[in-house]
């Protein structure tokens, strides 16, 4: 029976994973074809093109659909294991405690200038939350892990992963035409595209116009972003249980209400007999509780771990790199494949508003991190 369930659920999801793999294929051709275009950024471009595409749309809605929501939120989180292979603690050490302050401290600036931006444009639900995330830390993949540990639904992601997109491809266009009336030389300018561009993809597209100073540089800077990932999101999770014991006790209050009692009045009155009802049709179901650190963090950690002691061989990296661009290309076309441009249009104006001014905000304090850099060498 269990092995009948097995083959059913693979059948089901089957058609998907397939359309995305075939799809993630197509974007690494395009980026060999096209360096400058981000295999990451192609595979998002592709799924909302499936998405919107009159032939593939009614496929995309149906028969793919199962395949796509697995891939999006469980390719996404293998993906996130994979990135610890790019980052050993030796090269972020080699940056120098100053160095290293400065971007931690642009991370934490943006991600609390792009958060009251979200609130100040009245985003609703988690989306300040994962916008922030995504634009402070590292594009869809941080948008993925936090999403995980709020709980947030899938359908939620998508405008955050669809503005992220949006503001990296923009980075790849309008930063190197900067460079010089900023008065940036390679390093700096890599140091900037590091502190400031959204996704390691779209940061490695960006930087690789000003020759391999600015990449190396700006790979350091970025992946030394990534690596707060893990404390963001232990972080939102500790707040999160604490949220939920909050919810749980208020609740455990209202129940224990008596019914007669002259304090259960107004709106309270409902919800304590709807929650003593509850008690009297017998055992309520074991909570759930939201996990502090989830077990893909944890696998995060655990990859960057086996780099920086050197535990893995350079073709287990070259291979762990690859198979990071098909997991987390997989999950960017599955979460693009839920885009629907009209309604895109229609409720993401002022989201897209928002994203700009979090996107001008970001370049603005990595621009002053990299003058202080120089500063202080």
């Amino acid at each position: 029976m269990p092995s009948s369930a097995a083959a059913t659920t693979v059948k089901r999801l089957a058609p998907g994973l397939v359309a995305a793999l075939a799809a993630v294929g197509l974007a690494l051709l395009v980026h060999v074809v096209l360096p400058s275009l981000p295999a990451m950024t192609v595979a998002v471009v592709l799924g909302i093109l499936a998405a919107n595409l009159p032939g593939s749309s009614t496929l995309v809605s149906g028969v793919l659909r199962p395949g796509l929501h697995f891939a999006g939120k469980h390719l996404m989180r293998a993906g996130i294991v994979l990135l610890g292979l790019k980052l050993s603690l030796g090269d972020v050490l080699a940056l120098g405690w100053i160095t290293a302050a400065l971007v931690v401290a642009v991370v934490l600036l943006s991600f609390a200038g792009t958060y009251w931006l979200g609130k100040l444009f009245r985003l609703a639900g988690d989306a300040p939350l994962l916008i922030a995330t995504g634009f402070s830390i590292c594009g869809a993949s941080a948008i993925g892990a936090m999403a995980a540990v709020k709980g947030t639904r899938h359908q939620e992601t998508v405008l955050p992963v669809a503005l992220v997109t949006l503001c990296g491809t923009l980075a790849i266009g309008v930063l190197p035409l900067l460079m010089n009336p900023l008065g940036f030389d390679p390093l700096g300018f890599g140091r900037w595209v590091g502190a400031s561009v959204h996704d390691v993809g779209q940061v490695v597209a960006t930087a690789q116009t000003a020759g391999a100073v600015a990449l190396s540089a700006a790979i350091v800077i970025k992946l030394t972003r990534v690596l707060l990932l893990a404390p963001m999101v232990a972080t939102a999770g500790v707040l999160e249980r604490r949220a939920h014991n909050r919810r749980i006790s208020s609740a455990d209050r209202t129940a224990s209400l008596p019914r007669n009692s002259n304090t259960t009045t107004g709106a309270s009155r409902p919800a304590a007999a709807a929650a003593l009802d509850a008690d009297s049709a017998g055992p309520a179901p074991a909570v759930k509780f939201p996990p502090v650190v989830p077990l893909f963090v944890l696998g995060f950690l655990l990859t960057i771990a086996l780099r920086t002691l050197g535990w893995v061989s350079p073709p287990g990296l070259e291979l762990g790199n690859f198979l990071q661009d098909v997991t987390l290309g997989g999950a960017l076309f599955g979460l693009g494949s839920s885009v629907r441009i009209r309604e895109l249009l229609h409720t993401g104006l002022r989201a897209s508003g928002m994203a700009l001014c979090a996107w001008l905000l970001i370049a603005a304090l990595g621009y002053g991190a990299v003058r202080l850099m120089a500063g202080f060498h």
